[in-house]
């Protein structure tokens, strides 16, 4: 059996992710990501268990710390648009921001199981 993650895509607004045996595919609603993942030539095939987590703040990922990662994304996108990239220390919080929302996931995912 195949499992599915589902997460919401940081460098896209809106987006979301989904990921299946080291695959990964984006799309702009969970259905899209995992239908683009689907589709993929060897993609997943067979039974299939699908996780979509929450975007909202809980006990693994904080409001705060949403709010946080979203100001440093915008400031990432503004960045790239302009062919500039973030500050060391700002790209280093926006790297460990990414990291531990990631890491909220699998915790979240390991919860639901």
């Amino acid at each position: 059996m195949t499992t599915f993650a589902g997460l919401p895509d940081p460098t896209e607004v809106p987006g979301d992710r989904a990921v299946a045996d080291g695959t990964e595919a984006a799309g702009a609603t969970p259905g899209a990501a995992v239908d683009a993942l689907v589709g993929r030539p060897g993609g997943p095939t067979g039974t299939m268990l699908i996780l979509l987590q929450s975007a909202g703040a809980d006990e693994f990922f904080t409001a705060d710390q949403q709010l946080h990662l979203a100001d440093l994304m915008t400031r990432w996108r503004q960045a790239r648009d302009t062919g500039a990239t973030l500050p060391a220390p700002e790209q280093a919080e926006l790297d460990s921001g990414i990291a531990s929302e990631l890491q909220a996931a699998t915790a979240r995912t390991a919860a639901a199981l």
